[in-house]
Protein backbone atom coordinates (compact mmCIF):
# COMPACT_ATOMS: atom_id res chain seq x y z
CA UNK A 1 0.00 0.00 0.00
CA UNK A 2 1.15 3.52 -0.61
CA UNK A 3 1.74 6.14 1.75
CA UNK A 4 -2.01 7.97 0.98
CA UNK A 5 -3.64 4.76 1.28
CA UNK A 6 -2.01 4.13 4.83
CA UNK A 7 -2.83 7.32 5.47
CA UNK A 8 -6.55 7.31 4.65
CA UNK A 9 -7.25 3.87 6.16
CA UNK A 10 -5.70 4.94 9.75
CA UNK A 11 -7.38 8.39 9.49
CA UNK A 12 -10.59 6.01 8.68
CA UNK A 13 -10.18 4.02 11.73
CA UNK A 14 -8.86 6.78 14.01
CA UNK A 15 -12.51 8.65 13.00
CA UNK A 16 -14.76 5.12 13.51
CA UNK A 17 -13.37 5.55 17.37
CA UNK A 18 -14.76 9.13 17.30
CA UNK A 19 -18.02 8.31 15.56
CA UNK A 20 -18.40 4.68 17.38
CA UNK A 21 -17.74 5.72 21.15
CA UNK A 22 -21.28 7.23 21.92
CA UNK A 23 -23.13 3.89 19.87
CA UNK A 24 -20.78 1.21 22.00
CA UNK A 25 -22.01 2.45 24.72
CA UNK A 26 -25.65 1.99 24.15
CA UNK A 27 -24.88 -1.38 22.99
CA UNK A 28 -23.71 -4.81 24.65
CA UNK A 29 -20.52 -4.31 22.39
CA UNK A 30 -16.58 -3.03 23.42
CA UNK A 31 -14.21 -1.64 21.57
CA UNK A 32 -12.11 -4.45 21.28
CA UNK A 33 -15.18 -6.35 19.51
CA UNK A 34 -14.66 -3.70 16.64
CA UNK A 35 -10.88 -3.92 16.38
CA UNK A 36 -11.16 -7.73 16.25
CA UNK A 37 -13.77 -7.82 13.28
CA UNK A 38 -11.72 -4.67 11.47
CA UNK A 39 -8.36 -6.63 11.87
CA UNK A 40 -9.83 -10.09 10.34
CA UNK A 41 -11.89 -8.01 7.81
CA UNK A 42 -7.87 -6.47 7.26
CA UNK A 43 -6.14 -9.51 7.66
CA UNK A 44 -5.04 -12.06 5.05
CA UNK A 45 -8.54 -13.81 5.24
CA UNK A 46 -9.89 -11.03 3.44
CA UNK A 47 -9.00 -7.85 2.91
CA UNK A 48 -5.27 -9.02 2.74
CA UNK A 49 -4.02 -5.64 3.96
CA UNK A 50 -2.02 -6.89 7.44
CA UNK A 51 -0.40 -9.62 7.24
CA UNK A 52 1.30 -10.16 10.59
CA UNK A 53 2.86 -13.61 10.26
CA UNK A 54 4.35 -13.66 14.30
CA UNK A 55 6.49 -15.88 12.47
CA UNK A 56 7.94 -13.81 10.18
CA UNK A 57 7.40 -10.83 12.17
CA UNK A 58 8.01 -11.67 15.68
CA UNK A 59 10.23 -8.96 16.65
CA UNK A 60 8.10 -6.19 15.43
CA UNK A 61 4.93 -7.60 16.85
CA UNK A 62 6.74 -8.24 20.02
CA UNK A 63 7.57 -4.51 20.51
CA UNK A 64 3.97 -3.13 19.68
CA UNK A 65 2.90 -5.42 22.45
CA UNK A 66 5.22 -4.77 24.78
CA UNK A 67 4.64 -0.86 24.19
CA UNK A 68 0.93 -1.61 24.43
CA UNK A 69 1.23 -3.13 27.68
CA UNK A 70 3.53 -0.70 29.40
CA UNK A 71 1.29 2.09 28.59
CA UNK A 72 -1.98 0.17 30.07
CA UNK A 73 0.28 -0.72 33.23
CA UNK A 74 1.51 2.61 34.19
CA UNK A 75 -2.73 3.95 33.25
CA UNK A 76 -4.10 1.36 35.73
CA UNK A 77 -1.71 2.40 38.34
CA UNK A 78 -2.84 5.92 37.69
CA UNK A 79 -6.22 5.02 38.22
CA UNK A 80 -6.14 3.11 41.47
CA UNK A 81 -6.38 5.65 44.81
CA UNK A 82 -6.17 3.13 47.53
CA UNK A 83 -2.87 3.18 49.82
CA UNK A 84 -0.55 0.23 49.32
CA UNK A 85 -0.59 -0.34 52.78
CA UNK A 86 -4.28 -0.83 53.00
CA UNK A 87 -6.13 -4.15 53.59
CA UNK A 88 -7.75 -4.04 50.61
CA UNK A 89 -4.86 -4.76 48.32
CA UNK A 90 -4.98 -8.49 50.07
CA UNK A 91 -7.60 -9.47 47.26
CA UNK A 92 -5.59 -8.22 44.10
CA UNK A 93 -2.58 -9.54 45.55
CA UNK A 94 -4.06 -12.99 45.95
CA UNK A 95 -5.46 -12.69 42.32
CA UNK A 96 -2.03 -12.11 41.12
CA UNK A 97 -0.19 -14.32 42.44
CA UNK A 98 -1.80 -17.33 43.92
CA UNK A 99 -4.72 -17.35 41.77
CA UNK A 100 -2.22 -17.21 38.85
CA UNK A 101 0.04 -19.88 39.88
CA UNK A 102 -2.83 -22.26 40.04
CA UNK A 103 -3.77 -21.52 36.66
CA UNK A 104 -0.12 -21.82 35.65
CA UNK A 105 -0.56 -25.21 37.32
CA UNK A 106 -3.69 -26.21 35.65
CA UNK A 107 -2.68 -25.11 32.09
CA UNK A 108 0.67 -26.99 32.84
CA UNK A 109 -0.88 -30.21 33.64
CA UNK A 110 -3.62 -29.88 30.62
CA UNK A 111 -0.28 -29.29 28.44
CA UNK A 112 1.29 -32.38 29.51
CA UNK A 113 -1.25 -34.98 30.14
CA UNK A 114 -3.86 -33.87 27.29
CA UNK A 115 -1.89 -31.74 24.47
CA UNK A 116 0.99 -34.05 24.75
CA UNK A 117 3.58 -30.99 25.05
CA UNK A 118 6.80 -31.21 26.76
CA UNK A 119 7.01 -29.92 30.54
CA UNK A 120 8.65 -26.80 29.64
CA UNK A 121 6.30 -26.22 26.70
CA UNK A 122 3.50 -26.97 28.86
CA UNK A 123 4.70 -24.34 31.74
CA UNK A 124 5.68 -21.49 29.22
CA UNK A 125 1.72 -22.26 27.64
CA UNK A 126 0.23 -21.73 30.97
CA UNK A 127 2.54 -18.29 31.58
CA UNK A 128 1.59 -16.91 28.19
CA UNK A 129 -2.50 -17.59 28.84
CA UNK A 130 -2.60 -16.88 32.65
CA UNK A 131 -2.51 -13.19 32.94
CA UNK A 132 -6.02 -11.11 32.67
CA UNK A 133 -5.37 -7.69 30.61
CA UNK A 134 -6.53 -4.70 33.07
CA UNK A 135 -7.12 -3.07 29.54
CA UNK A 136 -10.21 -4.89 27.96
CA UNK A 137 -11.03 -5.33 31.66
CA UNK A 138 -11.73 -1.39 31.75
CA UNK A 139 -16.07 -2.48 31.28
CA UNK A 140 -15.87 -4.33 34.68
CA UNK A 141 -13.64 -1.57 37.11
CA UNK A 142 -15.01 0.69 38.76
CA UNK A 143 -14.31 4.61 38.93
CA UNK A 144 -11.09 5.46 40.08
CA UNK A 145 -10.57 6.95 43.54
CA UNK A 146 -9.92 6.35 47.53
CA UNK A 147 -13.05 4.26 47.67
CA UNK A 148 -13.62 1.94 45.01
CA UNK A 149 -15.59 -0.51 44.13
CA UNK A 150 -14.14 -3.81 45.52
CA UNK A 151 -15.05 -6.11 42.63
CA UNK A 152 -13.89 -3.57 40.25
CA UNK A 153 -10.87 -2.44 42.32
CA UNK A 154 -9.63 -6.12 43.08
CA UNK A 155 -10.07 -7.23 38.89
CA UNK A 156 -7.75 -3.76 37.97
CA UNK A 157 -5.60 -4.33 40.75
CA UNK A 158 -5.44 -8.39 39.81
CA UNK A 159 -4.64 -7.16 35.84
CA UNK A 160 -1.81 -4.46 37.21
CA UNK A 161 -0.20 -7.29 38.68
CA UNK A 162 -0.11 -10.42 37.20
CA UNK A 163 1.38 -9.53 34.00
CA UNK A 164 4.95 -9.44 36.29
CA UNK A 165 3.88 -12.36 37.91
CA UNK A 166 3.87 -14.05 35.29
CA UNK A 167 7.53 -13.17 34.19
CA UNK A 168 9.24 -16.26 36.34
CA UNK A 169 6.83 -18.80 35.76
CA UNK A 170 7.22 -17.98 31.66
CA UNK A 171 11.47 -17.89 32.34
CA UNK A 172 11.09 -21.00 34.10
CA UNK A 173 9.29 -22.74 30.97
CA UNK A 174 12.24 -21.37 29.07
CA UNK A 175 14.71 -22.91 31.17
CA UNK A 176 12.44 -25.87 31.20
CA UNK A 177 13.13 -26.26 27.16
CA UNK A 178 17.04 -24.97 27.58
CA UNK A 179 16.73 -21.21 26.56
CA UNK A 180 17.57 -19.90 29.91
CA UNK A 181 19.81 -20.01 32.63
CA UNK A 182 18.08 -21.28 35.38
CA UNK A 183 21.24 -22.28 37.84
CA UNK A 184 21.40 -25.68 39.71
CA UNK A 185 18.85 -26.58 41.61
CA UNK A 186 16.71 -23.82 39.55
CA UNK A 187 18.80 -21.70 42.31
CA UNK A 188 19.46 -18.61 39.65
CA UNK A 189 15.66 -18.89 38.64
CA UNK A 190 14.19 -18.78 42.56
CA UNK A 191 16.89 -15.77 43.22
CA UNK A 192 16.32 -13.74 40.25
CA UNK A 193 13.88 -14.56 38.01
CA UNK A 194 11.28 -15.25 40.99
CA UNK A 195 12.15 -12.91 44.12
CA UNK A 196 14.53 -10.45 43.20
CA UNK A 197 12.37 -9.66 39.39
CA UNK A 198 9.12 -9.76 41.84
CA UNK A 199 10.88 -7.24 44.57
CA UNK A 200 13.23 -5.49 42.67
CA UNK A 201 10.38 -4.40 40.12
CA UNK A 202 8.37 -3.02 42.39
CA UNK A 203 11.21 -1.52 44.45
CA UNK A 204 12.70 0.75 41.57
CA UNK A 205 9.05 1.23 39.71
CA UNK A 206 7.66 2.88 43.09
CA UNK A 207 11.01 4.80 44.29
CA UNK A 208 11.26 6.15 40.45
CA UNK A 209 7.65 6.83 40.33
CA UNK A 210 8.14 8.70 43.98
CA UNK A 211 11.15 11.09 43.43
CA UNK A 212 9.97 12.30 39.72
CA UNK A 213 6.78 13.00 40.96
CA UNK A 214 7.88 15.00 43.90
CA UNK A 215 10.57 16.56 41.63
CA UNK A 216 8.15 18.18 39.12
CA UNK A 217 5.69 19.44 42.11
CA UNK A 218 8.88 21.10 43.82
CA UNK A 219 10.01 22.26 40.33
CA UNK A 220 6.68 24.09 39.69
CA UNK A 221 6.07 25.50 43.06
CA UNK A 222 8.93 27.05 44.08
CA UNK A 223 10.23 27.57 40.72
CA UNK A 224 7.56 27.61 38.14
CA UNK A 225 9.58 25.03 36.12
CA UNK A 226 9.06 21.95 34.32
CA UNK A 227 5.21 23.22 33.41
CA UNK A 228 3.26 21.72 30.35
CA UNK A 229 4.81 18.97 28.59
CA UNK A 230 2.79 16.16 30.69
CA UNK A 231 2.66 14.04 27.55
CA UNK A 232 6.68 13.65 27.76
CA UNK A 233 6.45 13.01 31.71
CA UNK A 234 3.84 10.25 31.13
CA UNK A 235 6.70 8.52 28.43
CA UNK A 236 9.85 9.60 30.45
CA UNK A 237 8.69 8.03 33.23
CA UNK A 238 7.70 4.56 31.92
CA UNK A 239 10.92 4.69 29.83
CA UNK A 240 13.13 5.35 32.76
CA UNK A 241 11.47 3.16 34.84
CA UNK A 242 11.31 0.11 32.33
CA UNK A 243 15.16 0.62 31.12
CA UNK A 244 16.33 0.40 34.71
CA UNK A 245 14.74 -2.36 36.07
CA UNK A 246 15.35 -4.20 32.64
CA UNK A 247 18.85 -3.38 33.36
CA UNK A 248 18.91 -4.71 36.71
CA UNK A 249 16.89 -7.96 35.65
CA UNK A 250 14.13 -6.73 37.61
CA UNK A 251 10.33 -6.99 36.32
CA UNK A 252 9.61 -4.25 34.17
CA UNK A 253 5.85 -4.62 34.16
CA UNK A 254 5.52 -4.54 38.06
CA UNK A 255 8.37 -1.56 37.74
CA UNK A 256 5.93 0.60 35.43
CA UNK A 257 2.62 -0.54 37.41
CA UNK A 258 4.43 0.57 40.47
CA UNK A 259 5.45 3.99 39.24
CA UNK A 260 1.91 4.72 38.06
CA UNK A 261 0.65 3.70 41.70
CA UNK A 262 3.64 6.20 43.21
CA UNK A 263 2.68 8.70 40.56
CA UNK A 264 -1.26 9.02 41.75
CA UNK A 265 0.00 9.34 45.61
CA UNK A 266 2.35 12.27 45.07
CA UNK A 267 0.55 14.89 47.68
CA UNK A 268 1.29 19.01 47.70
CA UNK A 269 3.92 20.23 48.78
CA UNK A 270 2.16 23.80 50.07
CA UNK A 271 3.93 26.85 51.47
CA UNK A 272 2.77 28.41 54.55
CA UNK A 273 -0.05 30.81 54.34
CA UNK A 274 -0.45 29.79 51.01
CA UNK A 275 -4.79 29.77 50.43
CA UNK A 276 -6.41 27.10 48.31
CA UNK A 277 -7.63 27.85 44.85
CA UNK A 278 -11.24 28.02 44.12
CA UNK A 279 -12.94 27.64 40.42
CA UNK A 280 -14.69 31.09 39.85
CA UNK A 281 -18.85 30.00 39.54
CA UNK A 282 -19.06 33.22 37.31
CA UNK A 283 -16.07 32.95 34.68
CA UNK A 284 -14.17 30.12 32.92
CA UNK A 285 -11.86 29.36 36.12
CA UNK A 286 -8.22 29.06 36.80
CA UNK A 287 -5.45 28.46 33.64
CA UNK A 288 -3.73 25.03 34.14
CA UNK A 289 -0.17 27.06 34.52
CA UNK A 290 -2.10 28.98 37.73
CA UNK A 291 -3.36 25.30 39.14
CA UNK A 292 0.25 23.59 37.96
CA UNK A 293 2.12 26.07 39.42
CA UNK A 294 0.09 26.55 42.96
CA UNK A 295 1.52 24.06 46.30
CA UNK A 296 -2.08 23.09 46.97
CA UNK A 297 -2.97 21.65 43.49
CA UNK A 298 0.09 21.46 41.73
CA UNK A 299 0.12 17.29 42.10
CA UNK A 300 -3.93 17.15 41.22
CA UNK A 301 -2.77 18.68 38.09
CA UNK A 302 -0.09 16.76 37.06
CA UNK A 303 -1.54 13.43 37.75
CA UNK A 304 -4.61 14.31 36.20
CA UNK A 305 -2.97 16.02 32.98
CA UNK A 306 -0.75 13.06 32.78
CA UNK A 307 -3.83 10.22 33.36
CA UNK A 308 -5.61 12.07 30.31
CA UNK A 309 -3.08 12.00 28.20
CA UNK A 310 -2.02 8.11 29.19
CA UNK A 311 -6.06 7.25 28.73
CA UNK A 312 -5.88 8.44 24.91
CA UNK A 313 -2.66 6.61 24.33
CA UNK A 314 -4.13 3.14 26.04
CA UNK A 315 -6.91 3.63 23.51
CA UNK A 316 -4.83 3.73 20.44
CA UNK A 317 -2.72 0.59 21.81
CA UNK A 318 -5.79 -1.08 22.37
CA UNK A 319 -7.23 -0.38 18.28
CA UNK A 320 -3.40 -1.12 17.16
CA UNK A 321 -3.08 -4.34 19.09
CA UNK A 322 -6.40 -5.80 18.34
CA UNK A 323 -6.22 -5.08 15.15
CA UNK A 324 -3.26 -7.35 14.87
CA UNK A 325 -4.80 -9.81 17.05
CA UNK A 326 -7.49 -9.93 14.60
CA UNK A 327 -5.16 -10.03 11.22
CA UNK A 328 -3.42 -12.86 13.36
CA UNK A 329 -5.33 -15.27 13.27
CA UNK A 330 -4.94 -16.29 9.53
CA UNK A 331 -1.62 -17.95 11.19
CA UNK A 332 -3.54 -20.41 13.56
CA UNK A 333 -3.52 -23.89 13.07
CA UNK A 334 -6.83 -25.70 13.26
CA UNK A 335 -5.53 -27.73 15.76
CA UNK A 336 -8.82 -30.08 16.93
CA UNK A 337 -7.78 -29.12 20.85
CA UNK A 338 -9.24 -25.24 20.76
CA UNK A 339 -12.36 -26.12 20.41
CA UNK A 340 -12.08 -27.14 24.16
CA UNK A 341 -9.07 -25.83 25.56
CA UNK A 342 -10.79 -22.52 25.37
CA UNK A 343 -13.77 -23.07 26.85
CA UNK A 344 -11.93 -25.36 29.36
CA UNK A 345 -9.77 -22.54 30.38
CA UNK A 346 -12.58 -19.55 30.66
CA UNK A 347 -15.24 -21.00 32.20
CA UNK A 348 -13.40 -23.89 34.45
CA UNK A 349 -9.86 -23.26 35.09
CA UNK A 350 -10.24 -19.74 35.60
CA UNK A 351 -13.22 -20.32 38.46
CA UNK A 352 -11.55 -22.67 40.12
CA UNK A 353 -8.11 -20.70 40.37
CA UNK A 354 -10.44 -17.65 41.62
CA UNK A 355 -11.36 -20.23 44.40
CA UNK A 356 -8.00 -20.48 45.62
CA UNK A 357 -7.03 -17.42 46.11
CA UNK A 358 -10.63 -15.85 47.86
CA UNK A 359 -10.31 -18.40 50.57
CA UNK A 360 -11.13 -16.45 53.79
CA UNK A 361 -12.16 -13.65 52.05
CA UNK A 362 -15.47 -11.47 52.78
CA UNK A 363 -17.09 -11.55 48.96
CA UNK A 364 -20.81 -11.76 48.15
CA UNK A 365 -21.97 -14.72 46.27
CA UNK A 366 -22.43 -12.28 43.08
CA UNK A 367 -19.11 -11.09 43.77
CA UNK A 368 -17.09 -14.22 43.72
CA UNK A 369 -18.91 -15.49 40.62
CA UNK A 370 -18.04 -12.72 38.74
CA UNK A 371 -14.68 -12.49 39.81
CA UNK A 372 -14.23 -15.96 38.91
CA UNK A 373 -16.11 -15.41 35.26
CA UNK A 374 -14.12 -11.86 34.39
CA UNK A 375 -10.80 -13.12 33.24
CA UNK A 376 -10.50 -11.35 30.62
CA UNK A 377 -7.10 -12.36 28.42
CA UNK A 378 -5.32 -9.73 25.89
CA UNK A 379 -2.35 -7.75 25.78
CA UNK A 380 -0.24 -10.04 28.69
CA UNK A 381 -1.13 -12.58 26.64
CA UNK A 382 -0.05 -11.92 23.21
CA UNK A 383 3.17 -10.15 24.38
CA UNK A 384 4.70 -12.92 26.17
CA UNK A 385 3.37 -15.48 23.10
CA UNK A 386 5.40 -13.52 20.48
CA UNK A 387 7.97 -13.53 23.33
CA UNK A 388 8.29 -17.05 23.20
CA UNK A 389 8.81 -17.19 19.77
CA UNK A 390 11.69 -14.54 19.72
CA UNK A 391 13.39 -16.81 21.97
CA UNK A 392 13.54 -20.03 19.67
CA UNK A 393 10.08 -22.09 20.18
CA UNK A 394 9.14 -23.24 16.84
CA UNK A 395 7.73 -26.27 14.88
CA UNK A 396 4.54 -27.99 16.77
CA UNK A 397 5.20 -26.55 19.77
CA UNK A 398 5.22 -23.06 18.30
CA UNK A 399 2.17 -24.03 16.33
CA UNK A 400 -0.02 -25.03 19.22
CA UNK A 401 1.37 -21.70 21.49
CA UNK A 402 0.14 -19.66 18.36
CA UNK A 403 -3.47 -21.38 17.98
CA UNK A 404 -4.22 -22.02 21.27
CA UNK A 405 -3.62 -18.44 22.64
CA UNK A 406 -4.70 -16.36 19.78
CA UNK A 407 -7.64 -18.50 20.09
CA UNK A 408 -8.40 -17.90 23.64
CA UNK A 409 -7.98 -14.52 23.04
CA UNK A 410 -10.38 -13.75 20.73
CA UNK A 411 -12.74 -15.59 22.35
CA UNK A 412 -12.50 -14.05 25.74
CA UNK A 413 -12.65 -10.32 24.02
CA UNK A 414 -15.91 -11.49 22.27
CA UNK A 415 -17.49 -13.25 25.51
CA UNK A 416 -16.44 -11.37 27.83
CA UNK A 417 -17.37 -8.48 25.47
CA UNK A 418 -20.78 -9.17 24.91
CA UNK A 419 -21.15 -10.25 28.98
CA UNK A 420 -19.50 -7.04 30.63
CA UNK A 421 -22.65 -4.62 30.52
CA UNK A 422 -25.66 -6.81 31.09
CA UNK A 423 -23.47 -8.52 34.21
CA UNK A 424 -22.57 -5.17 35.68
CA UNK A 425 -25.76 -3.76 34.94
CA UNK A 426 -26.79 -6.41 37.05
CA UNK A 427 -24.25 -6.17 39.64
CA UNK A 428 -24.89 -2.64 40.54
CA UNK A 429 -29.05 -3.29 40.60
CA UNK A 430 -28.33 -6.05 43.48
CA UNK A 431 -25.44 -4.10 45.02
CA UNK A 432 -27.58 -2.85 48.63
Amino acid sequence: MSIAEWSFLIGTLLLTMVFTSGLLGRLPLSSAMVYLALGWLLGPMAGNVLRPDPSLHTLVLERIAEVALLISLFAVGLQLGVPLRDRRWRLPLRLAFVSMAAMVAMVTAVGVWLLDLPLGAAVLLGAIIAPTDPVLATGVQSDAGPQPDRLGFSLAGEGGLNDGAAFPFFMLGLGLLGMHEVGPHFLRWLSVDLLWATAGGVAIGASLGTVVGRFVVYLRTRHGEAVGRDEFLALGLIGVVYGVSQLCLASGFLSVFAAGLALQRVREQPLRNTPVLHAAAEVEGHSYETMATHPSHASATMHDSVQGFNEQLEKLAELALVLVVGAMLAYTKPLPAIGWFVPLVLVVLRPISVMTAIVGERLGRQQRILIGWFGIRGIGSVFYLLLALRHGVDGAVADTLVSLTLWTVVASIILHGLSAQPLMRRYWDLRP
